[in-house]
């Protein structure tokens, strides 16, 4: 049983001595009113504006504080489904982005000479200019298909229009194949819907809640981590399965130190029990699913006893939390996670927990899944988008049938080898807030790919790796300076959330927005962006749900009626969107293209002797590679940790607060050190380390040199055959010693 652990507590201690949601006193009584001005101590004003972070995808509305015309603090809006009125550690710390010195100040164009050179200060105009002009040559000689579009955040979306605008849909993220891709098509595959963004997980109404690898607490998706310790207080069952004692761990009824690569022979021996001890929701299954005879004979043979020697999970163990899991369902939660792409056999581990849910019975139930309201705000017409002769999955037609979104990875091969899809060329880029050089696998095969471009634009806050590789950099301004589209997520009611400029932008930096009405002026595309500015913009889109845009500002958050019933009624005929209406525990699909139809445990590669396999998670303080330059942020946390057993220690002779080098099984070894942390909370046949350091960019003068960026030692990263995500967790690692002198950088 574990300790009570109060709401309170968890929020203090939830971040491993980081702090996660800050929780700022409210200044004034009655709701705040945005663009007012209210006198405090001292004689000093504050003005508030309604924003939303752009920090991470969680997107918690806010309220950003000037005192006196200088950034003071960020706030949470009350009304805010997302927020609760509470920002995180890296929501208050927005400001640290508005106020970081080493921002990109003016648009940059490369001189004469190999990429990664040196570049020279442009005006606004000279880099439209040159942008389209070098656009309109690639159009002629290859198509508007050659362009591609990778993309990561809110401000991305007119940069989308102009693409489409363009003539080509090759629009991609890397947080598809690189992080969520075989999460959301295992739920689509079995229940005809993906688990969104935010997740649809009702983990304020679970009586168990099970994370495999998910480290709520630590990746601070702050509505979940506030819901998750609203279940602690409720005394909610919790089970989590991890070969790190994480901070999620430390709140668990049952920590499983599972060994690594080993989670789908667990969840295949936990389906076991349930079906064998016929523990599952027989009515829901009736009512709803199919495939229950073909999931029964499938797993036949996964007992405890089998899994036990794989995963060195005990068999009481294992039957011992599926009983639990039983006990409690529907209101049985077994989170879905989000960085979801470690071993390449990954969507079929994610159907596995698909599967496990649906025998719970707890999709569309209280306590397990709910169905999501979005809002519906219709935007400006424009004329239609011209129909590409191909897209990205005319680069691999025969490969990844399931993929529903466009796989970056794949787009960023068919750039480095022309002979992939030699009727299909990738000839420009448009980089929009996303670091490929850090975000997709096998940085020199990025690189490779960029020599081979003709033209590659990077719009960027920060002088990010990939931003050296560029033609042309165009400096965005913050999100604490600019309008943006509305926020329209997913969410228990429809809801819609106003991000507005605090502050004049710094430098000579502009709004993603401006720049590409300057870009379409410029490629005869204004159709396509049939509004003044993105005030007018808004006042639209606004006007045609009955607010305005005056209203948003006072507000910031505001709830639309039109709201769907959050879970399945009592006999109510449900009808999911598969191709047998039904949940399909055996997957029609799947077993159709020559996969499995229920997923089937097969081993991994072994680390050798002396290696240890590395594992990497996130940080409460930080967002990936994005903020680790935050002034704010960087203070908190200004490098990542190598966790080490200490049984593996004292066999290298690794004392903690020492630095290694990491050398991978294919002898590639880190540029940078990392410092050693000595722990009994990890196995001792693995390390961990947080993903997003070890900066190369020298302009990044706070995040330079500070530990080891895992994406540079990266080996064998197979590819998911269903979906195309690459796998992250088949590296290897042993230590090298680094020298005093490499420590001190």
């Amino acid at each position: 049983m574990k300790p009570h652990v109060s709401r309170r507590q968890f929020l203090r201690i939830g971040a491993l001595g980081a702090g996660t949601l800050a929780v700022a006193p409210t200044l004034f009584r009655h709701r705040p009113s945005a663009a007012s001005t209210f006198p405090v101590q001292n004689g000093d004003t504050v003005t508030l504006t309604p924003t939303y972070c752009e920090i991470c995808f969680w997107q918690c509305a806010g309220w950003v504080h000037a005192k006196n015309g200088r950034p003071w603090k960020i706030i949470g809006n009350e009304d805010d489904l997302h927020s609760r009125g509470r920002m995180c550690t890296r929501g208050t710390a927005g400001m640290g982005a508005y106020t970081d010195p080493d921002r990109l100040r003016t648009p940059l164009i490369r001189e004469e000479g190999p990429r990664g050179q040196r570049f020279r200060e442009a005006t606004w105009d000279e880099a439209f200019d040159f942008i389209a002009a070098r656009l309109e040559s690639v159009r002629e000689q290859y198509g508007p298909e050659s362009l591609a579009m990778f993309s990561h955040g809110n401000g991305a979306t007119h940069f989308k229009t102009l693409t489409k605008a363009f003539g080509s849909q090759n629009i991609t993220a890397p947080s598809y194949a690189q992080c969520r891709g075989p999460r959301d098509d295992a739920f689509l595959l079995t229940f005809g819907e993906a688990v969104g963004s935010p997740e649809r997980t009702d983990i304020e109404n679970t009586r168990c809640l099970v994370l495999i690898g998910s480290h709520i607490g630590e990746n601070l998706h702050n509505g979940q981590v506030q819901e998750m310790s609203s279940a602690i207080e409720r005394d909610a069952r919790i089970i989590v399965v991890d070969p790190r004692f994480s901070v999620a761990a430390s709140k668990a009824d049952r920590w499983l130190a599972i060994k690594p690569s080993t989670d789908l022979a667990l969840l295949l021996a936990w389906i076991h029990v349930i079906v064998e001890e016929e523990l599952y929701d027989a009515e829901y299954l009736a009512q709803y699913a199919t495939g229950l005879d073909e999931l029964k004979e499938a797993v036949r043979s996964n007992t405890p006893e089998w899994a036990y020697p794989i995963t060195t999970i005990e068999p009481d163990v294992i039957r011992e939390t599926a009983r639990m899991m039983a006990r409690n369902a529907p209101a049985t939660l077994v989170h879905p996670g989000r960085h979801t792409t470690w071993y390449g056999d990954d969507t079929q581990r994610m159907r596995a927990v698909a599967i496990l849910n649906a025998l719970l019975g707890s999709w569309g139930r209280k306590g397990g899944f709910f169905y999501p309201s979005t809002a519906s705000v219709p935007s400006p017409e424009h004329p239609p988008f011209p129909v590409p002769r191909w897209t990205w999955r005319d680069l691999a037609p025969n490969d990844y049938p399931f993929a529903s979104s466009a796989i970056a990875s794949l787009v960023r091969d068919a750039t480095a080898d022309p002979s992939m899809a030699p009727d299909h060329p990738v000839k420009a880029w448009l980089v929009y807030g996303s670091n490929l050089v850090y975000s997709l696998p096998d940085p020199d095969r990025t690189i490779e790919a960029i020599q081979n471009l003709d033209l590659l634009v990077a719009v960027d806050i920060q002088p990010s790796e990939i931003c050296g590789w560029a033609d042309v950099v165009l400096p965005e301004c913050t999100y604490l300076e600019r309008y943006d589209d509305l926020r329209i997520l997913p969410g228990r009611e429809p809801q819609i959330a106003l991000r507005a400029p605090a502050f004049e932008p710094l430098y000579d930096t502009k709004p993603a927005a401006w720049m590409v009405r300057q870009l379409a002026a410029r490629m005869g595309l204004d159709d396509f962006f049939p509004w003044d500015d993105m005030e007018d913009f808004l006042e639209r889109r606004l006007r045609a749900v009955g607010s305005s845009l005056d209203e948003m500002m006072r507000i910031g958050v505001k709830t639309l009626p039109g709201a769907s019933p959050l879970y399945i009624q009592p006999g109510e005929d449900v009808r999911f969107n598969t191709p047998s209406g039904r949940i399909e525990l055996h997957s029609q699909q799947l077993a159709a293209s020559g996969f499995d139809g229920v997923p089937r445990f097969t081993p991994h590669p072994e680390p050798p002797p002396g290696y240890y396999r590395l594992i990497q998670g996130r940080a409460p303080a930080h967002t990936f590679a994005r903020t680790t330059n935050n002034p704010l942020l960087n203070e908190l946390m200004s490098e990542n940790d190598l966790w080490v057993n200490t049984a593996t220690a004292e066999d290298w002779g690794l004392e903690n607060g020492r630095y290694v080098h990491l050398r991978n099984q294919d002898d590639r070894v880190s540029r940078f050190p990392i410092r050693v942390r000595v722990t009994e909370r990890i196995r001792p046949d693995c390390v961990y380390m947080a993903h997003g350091f070890g900066h190369t960019e020298k302009l990044l003068t706070k995040a330079f040199g500070r530990g080891v960026d895992d994406n540079e030692i990266l080996a064998d990263v197979k590819v998911d055959p269903v979906m195309g995500g690459t796998a992250r967790r088949n590296t290897f690692v042993t230590f090298e010693l680094a020298t005093a002198e490499v420590e001190a950088i």
